[in-house]
């Protein structure tokens, strides 16, 4: 499956503003604050779990040799956090959704 289109933050706003039937102002704070509390609770290194929608938790990496690519020189790239997330039982609904 080609992804034909994609939505922004701001086009999310507005969808939610229209769907809820709140100002664009509200439905910004709400998005934000959403984003924002995902974010803090992966600096605590805290697993956020939204049933059926996935969840984001951080993994770790260890270091490793790489090589860079333009030198073809070996280098060591260091270990590394980084979020992650993992799609839930909302891919067996957007399959379903998407085969009709």
């Amino acid at each position: 499956m080609k992804i034909k289109s994609y939505m922004t933050k701001s086009q999310l706003i507005q969808a939610l503003a229209k769907k809820s039937k709140i100002s664009k102002a509200l439905a910004s704070i709400v998005v934000s604050n959403i984003f924002e509390s995902i974010m803090n609770s992966l600096r605590k290194g805290q697993r956020i779990e939204l049933r059926e929608f996935g969840t984001f938790q951080l993994r770790h990496y260890k270091s490793y040799q790489g090589r860079n690519p333009q030198t073809g020189e070996k280098i060591t790239v260091k270990a590394k956090t980084l979020p992650f997330f993992k799609l839930g039982k909302f891919k067996t609904k957007l399959k379903k959704t998407n085969s009709a």
